[in-house]
């Protein structure tokens, strides 16, 4: 079962997972691309999901997960790391931060009642809320806004854009537009909205467009995707 509420940092998102009877009869769904990077916790160990560049399959026995999913951009300052280090990646907080400072949070997190609740606490002591800057940049590729077009009215050039977004998100300012598109059509498409219209919505030229992408991003059809509702919290 997953569950998720809105964070006191800024853009951010906290959530759990934990295994259930039902979903041990089924495979596990793919996380999907969302632009985002994730500081987790389960079983005793700290851990970071770096932003993907395409759907990730969970391995393994299903387990309880705690997770604080940060605004897009907004985790690398923290972490200390340029998120292209990261991309496609899951690795331990021990191998980016030193490992006395992991074992005193891991002690923290492990002693406390509700460890999502312990995560999102310490990132609210370390990290900062996404600038001005950072939120203007994602909100207008989020709405469709050319790429080009999104550098001009941030005056920035075309390399220095993707330069910052190498190390913002993982992967140029193209891939993320395209990632915050698929997101919006499949939230669309959630809703109930046929298809077609949900992709007319979200900027694509037609449902088969849509489909191309889906079929990029996760490897699955859109009837696929949507009839098991794969969703962007559950990082392994």
């Amino acid at each position: 079962m997953y569950a998720e509420r809105a964070s006191r940092l800024g853009g951010a998102v906290v959530w759990t997972t934990t295994p259930s009877t039902q979903a041990a009869a089924h495979p596990a769904l793919p996380v999907l691309p969302d632009g985002c990077m994730d500081l987790l916790w389960s079983e005793g160990s700290l851990l970071v999901a770096g932003p993907d560049t395409r759907a990730h399959v969970p391995e393994g026995p299903s387990a309880s997960w705690s997770g604080l999913r940060f605004f897009p951009g907004s985790a690398p300052a923290l972490l200390g790391v340029p998120a292209h280090e990261l991309r496609d990646r899951r690795v331990r907080l021990a191998d980016l931060w030193p490992a006395r400072e992991v074992r005193r949070l891991s002690d923290r997190i492990a002693a406390a009642p509700h460890p999502a609740s312990a995560l999102e606490a310490v990132a609210l002591e370390r990290a900062e809320p996404p600038g001005p800057a950072l939120r203007a940049l994602v909100s207008a590729l989020a709405a469709g806004r050319p790429v080009a077009a999104t550098a001009d009215e941030l005056g920035l050039g075309a390399r220095q854009l993707h330069r910052r977004s190498l190390n913002a998100f993982g992967y140029g300012p193209k891939t993320l537009a395209r990632i915050l598109r698929l997101q919006r059509a499949l939230a669309l498409a959630r809703s109930g909205l046929p298809y077609a219209q949900a992709a007319a919505g979200s900027g694509y030229a037609d449902q088969a467009h849509l489909s191309r992408d889906v079929r990029e991003f996760t490897g699955l059809t859109l009837g696929e995707l949507l009839r098991g509702r794969a969703g962007t919290g559950e990082p392994l």
